[in-house]
């Protein structure tokens, strides 16, 4: 990567020179502010980061977590643009025209304010608010807050952006990945654009932003917005990393679940003395397996870690730049996942195995990890990864409890946070070490700097309920206890209450137990729904259904009945005409042996 230099020379007027002796307040547009890099790493499980006790080599995010601060019990949303929205702006989700992802917006909740699945306006993100505070701003990578037009990063703060406008894509060319995009809508600015011939994602997303900090005004500092596509599927990853953790997976799921539990515990990321994290019940037992399904599952965990792990050595090269240019002390550093791992397994639907076969996509051993290669985890692994029950896409644990680490300038090393935290208290946390403190006053989150200076030892009081909701995957927190419901395929939409204080795995439920306290927590949610404007689910709802549903409107511009109807029609007429011409075949035949 070549990287340009834009050489910057200052002259000061000899009229201005009487002023340098007269005492002033700094001024707003000093380069002494620090710099804010915030990477986002997609689908990643609490545990699956070295420092977070996983075993994937993480050494560069490693080092930024014991050169600040680790967080213990912070939690995000259950899908990647909720969680996105409200890391960038500070407010809940609902507040922010987001408040799910549009492959699964219901038709009953589209047009309702909230639900316009992209940045509504007055709803400021921190690249705005930072510009006009004198900060340059910056993005690459994985966007998905609303597609094309004004929808983009450049009109919401970013000065210059190379954006994927879309859930995910390959990671080694312009792909989709899955039916729902004809393909993959990168954008330089607010123009569609290609990409190199020799393209990785992870790579190409820190090369263009040392473009960016390369040529940018010296004088002025920066905030850098990262978003990766690790370890989004499909899981990709260079085959030279993936092959010494083979082995490490060999074991399989019961095993690693086993692994990860027990450093959860050394770490203080679960206490001594509780269950493990409930299983998820459609979980095989890995002794249950083929020997050659053995050794496909265990290959595509060891992808999953790779991808880890060159997302991990591209931020090296991201960090060695800043160390070398002098930028990295005054630089403050936010590491943290959208939400938990992803337990999509693409071969369990004859569609999306269609669709793939068309693309030319296997996933097999073949080619692992390689251009056409389509790896994924899947549920038994999504659902062993430590971090609590379940996965992405619920408001379980293992859904909400993801990695956050803050790093650099003005924050305390070799520090841990067990404070309850979430995902909008990001940009308050980082507004506040900026000394912005007015911008901060609006939004839903609040700063974490007391309790990352030890000042407090919690964020939110017992007694204060917390929400969450996206598509009807719901959790209410207060205190020690968390009321939550996960909707289909991935639950069955029942509410249920647990104390997470003595049992942080969600492995018994206790509503018939506690019941005054259940409809405490159910009251305190229905407020939550009220005020926050969120709409109600249809009933039978399932998340694959409306995927399949609004991918068919996207793709086809018709209603899926009205497809279904098409295609009726269709087979309808050719199987009338199939049975003429048959009728007409069989009449001439016996003509033609009675003829003769």
């Amino acid at each position: 990567m070549h990287f340009t230099r834009r050489l910057f020379l200052t002259a000061m007027p000899l009229g201005m020179a009487a002023l340098l002796l007269v005492p002033s307040a700094p001024s707003r547009s000093d380069n002494s502010r620090p710099n804010v890099i915030m990477m986002v790493i997609d689908d990643a499980a609490l545990t699956d980061l070295g420092i977070y006790g996983g075993e994937a080599k993480t050494p560069h995010i490693d080092q930024l977590a014991r050169q600040g601060t680790l967080f213990t019990q912070y939690r995000t949303s259950p899908l990647c643009a909720p969680s996105r929205a409200m890391l960038l702006t500070g407010l809940d989700n609902h507040l922010t025209g987001i408040a799910t992802i549009p492959e699964v917006l219901t038709q009953s909740q589209a047009g309702h304010k909230g639900y316009s699945m992209h940045l509504e306006p007055g709803v400021e993100t921190l690249a705005q608010i930072l510009g006009r505070d004198g900060y340059q701003t910056f993005m690459t990578g994985k966007w998905h807050l609303g597609h094309g037009g004004k929808n983009l990063p450049v009109h919401h703060g970013f000065e210059r952006s190379f954006a994927l406008d879309a859930s995910g894509a390959d990671n080694w060319s312009k792909r989709s990945y899955i039916p729902y995009y004809e393909t993959a809508p990168w954008y330089d600015g607010d123009m569609p654009a290609d990409l190199p011939e020799e393209f990785y994602s992870s790579a190409f997303i820190v090369d263009q932003m040392l473009d960016y900090i390369g040529e940018r005004e010296k004088t002025k500092p920066f905030f850098a917005f990262l978003g990766f596509q690790a370890v989004h599927i499909p899981v990709q990853a260079p085959a030279e990393l993936i092959a010494p953790y083979r082995d490490i997976y060999a074991k399989g799921w019961d095993d690693i679940a086993a692994k990860r539990f027990e450093n959860a515990q050394s770490l203080g990321l679960m206490p001594a003395n509780v269950a493990p994290p409930a299983p998820n019940s459609q979980r095989q037992a890995w002794s249950d397996l083929s020997a050659e399904d053995q050794e496909l599952y265990a290959a595509r965990m060891a992808v999953n870690a790779a991808m880890l792990e060159a997302m991990d050595i591209h931020i090296g090269r991201l960090l060695a730049y800043l160390e070398e240019h002098g930028l990295r002390e005054n630089t403050i550093f936010v590491v943290t996942s959208d939400n938990g791992p992803e337990p999509s397994n693409p071969l369990d639907d004859n569609r999306m195995r269609a669709w793939m076969w068309l693309e030319g996509y296997e996933a097999g051993l073949d080619d692992l990890g390689g251009p056409n290669n389509y790896g994924f985890i899947g549920r038994d692994w999504a659902s062993s990864t430590g971090g609590g029950h379940l996965y992405k896409f619920t408001a379980a644990e293992g859904g909400l409890r993801v990695p956050l680490i803050i790093s650099g300038a003005n924050v305390p090393a070799n520090n841990r946070v067990p404070a309850t935290s979430w995902v909008y208290d990001v940009a308050p946390t980082l507004l506040d070490l900026l000394g912005l403190h007015d911008q901060a006053d609006i939004m839903t989150g609040r700063s974490l700097m007391p309790v990352i200076r030890g000042v407090q030892t919690s964020v939110y009081g017992d007694e204060e309920p917390i929400g969450i909701e996206v598509s009807g995957n719901s959790a209410l927190f207060k205190g020690d206890y968390k009321l939550v419901r996960n909707m289909p395929p991935h639950g069955d939409g029942q509410w249920r209450l647990y104390n997470l204080s003595l049992d942080p795995g969600e492995t018994t439920d206790i509503r018939t137990i506690e019941i005054e306290k259940f409809e405490e927590l159910s009251q305190d949610y229905v407020a939550y729904e009220a005020r926050l404007g969120v709409q109600p689910m249809p009933a039978n709802y399932n998340a694959i259904a409306e995927i399949s549903r609004n991918t068919t409107l996207k793709r086809f511009g018709v209603s899926q009945p009205v497809l279904y109807a098409f295609i009726f029609g269709f087979f309808s007429v050719l199987g009338l005409a199939v049975w003429l011409a048959v009728r007409a075949f069989k009449r001439r035949r016996l003509e033609n042996l009675t003829n003769h």
